[in-house]
């Protein structure tokens, strides 16, 4: 793991726009990263019908989401709002 790239343990779900998100520090920088709730649902294998559920999957695969938002800040993946959508 990349050592200058951390993460904070912070998610939050929003309701709008039906993802996890949590940040990414890399050099002082905040990074805003974003996983939907289909692909947290592919990726954790549970089906995902609320906040709750959301949060829960996303606790049990927090390490794979973080490797993943990794490798895509190392190849500076941002959307057009700056933020890293987390795929796999």
């Amino acid at each position: 793991m990349n050592q200058s790239i951390l993460f904070p343990d912070m998610q939050e779900w929003n309701s709008e726009l039906q993802v996890v998100t949590f940040p990414a520090q890399q050099s002082g920088a905040l990074i805003e990263c974003i996983v939907t709730l289909d692909e947290l649902a592919k990726i954790s294998g549970a089906t995902i019908s609320s906040e709750q559920e959301a949060l829960a999957a996303f606790e049990r695969v927090r390490f794979d989401l973080e490797e993943l938002a990794e490798e895509l800040i190392e190849d500076e993946a941002f959307n057009q709002l700056g933020q890293i959508e987390v795929v796999s």
